[in-house]
């Protein structure tokens, strides 16, 4: 048996940097194996390679946590809307903790697992019920030895803290992950009065994921540390943004934008951003830096590289890739030799190469959260008189 790895809050209390992987959902659904839509994680079953993969280039770029592709695992979410999968939450869970743990063991990373928001929360369905639902992904984990326990991409902090509740009982470190900026939850509960209730509720790292841009969600941790802070509690701090510029997004995040999910692109954070990034976030005071959806490995070895005077190496991708594109000085064209240089990069503001697009968009923003009849989820699928009506709803915003 090789070494006992540090855990996370080892790891964390001893103020070391942990960096998180990417997002799964956005890159495998770009790789072919994930359903947009549903967004759910079947392929940890079905394209096992696929998965394997992946996780094995954000180990390369320096991640140091393997979080479990459980997103939208949960068995009301595998079913919602007329979704057929040949595998069952269960298949699904304890394939994607296989997958984790094997590569895990390549390097020195931790494995998480992780639970999500609910269709259950979103169709007013009780507490009992709603942690019912994360129990059944709560007891793979479980049995797969995962190293700690994420509750992420959570909309409304209610439910975020009857996940945690749910996960502390495993006696395993919690983190907890709100996709909300710095107006709050989807209810209107400031950043700060999230934050304290998750770590009322027993979670030891509290942060944001998904949603917003990374200096939105780096500026929300703030707010949620200060939350912490004054009421005289304590906690480690967690950011996992996603990989776009969303400058004009409304308290919901870029699912308002009319770009999502298929146009976003032009919108991509480049690896020299996710540089200023990984300082602002260092910075700040967080420790446990990460990415969400639009995050490839190489936006993860940006990260990795910036902050490898702190962590006092340079992840393993970094052998490819000359700093600050030191690397350009072999190119054959002399003008892009001279760009081989911190400073050009630095200071380039990358063009869209799209004269008719404008910078920025108008979110569609219908105002609708948990405890409206919008929401109510369904097992059948969305019929075409359904979808007449939100075409002809979506007209008139």
């Amino acid at each position: 048996m090789g070494p006992t790895k540090k855990g996370i809050l080892e790891r964390l209390d001893a103020g070391e940097i942990v960096i998180g992987d990417g997002g799964f959902v956005f890159a495998l659904e770009k790789r072919g194996y994930v359903r947009a839509g549903p967004w759910t994680p079947e392929a940890a079953a079905e394209h096992p390679e696929a998965v394997r993969q992946l996780h094995r280039e954000f180990l390369r770029a320096g991640s140091n946590v393997m979080q479990t592709f459980t997103f939208y695992a949960s068995d009301d979410k595998l079913e919602n809307r007329g979704n057929k999968l040949t595998f069952t939450g269960v298949q699904i869970n304890e394939a994607a903790c296989d997958l984790a743990h094997e590569v895990a063991k390549e390097g020195d990373a931790l494995v998480a697992g992780g639970v999500s928001q609910t269709p259950s929360y979103l169709s007013c369905k009780s507490e009992t019920e709603v942690k019912a639902t994360f129990k059944k992904q709560l007891d793979v984990f479980i049995k797969k030895n995962v190293d700690f326990l994420i509750a992420e991409y959570f909309e409304h902090v209610e439910e975020a803290a009857w996940a945690v509740e749910v996960l502390k009982e495993t006696g395993k470190p919690v983190a907890a992950s709100l996709c909300i900026g710095p107006e709050g939850d989807m209810h209107g509960v400031p950043p700060g009065e999230c934050a304290v209730r998750l770590v009322k509720a027993g979670a030891k790292i509290v942060g944001v994921n998904c949603h917003f841009d990374p200096l939105t969600c780096v500026k929300t941790v703030k707010m949620m540390k200060e939350g912490v802070e004054k009421a005289g509690l304590k906690a480690h701090y967690m950011v996992q943004p996603l990989a776009y510029h969303t400058p004009d997004c409304n308290c919901q995040g870029f699912i308002d934008l009319p770009e999502f999910p298929f146009g976003l692109e032009p919108r991509i954070l480049t690896r020299w951003d996710m540089h200023k990034y990984a300082r602002e976030a260092y910075n700040a005071g967080i420790r446990y830096i990460g990415g969400c959806c639009g995050f490839e490995p190489y936006h993860i070895r940006a990260v990795s590289e910036e902050l490898a005077p702190e962590r006092g190496f340079l992840p393993a991708a970094s052998e490819k890739h000359g700093n600050w594109g030191a690397g350009l000085d072999m190119h054959t064209k002399p003008w892009v030799r001279a760009r081989a240089r911190r400073e050009y990069w630095e200071n380039l503001k990358p063009a869209s190469g799209r004269p008719l697009c404008p910078s920025m968009s108008d979110p569609d923003g219908w105002g609708v959260t948990k405890g409206h009849a919008d929401l109510i989820q369904q097992k059948e699928a969305t019929s075409q008189d359904q979808l007449k009506q939100l075409f002809d709803r979506s007209k008139s915003h």
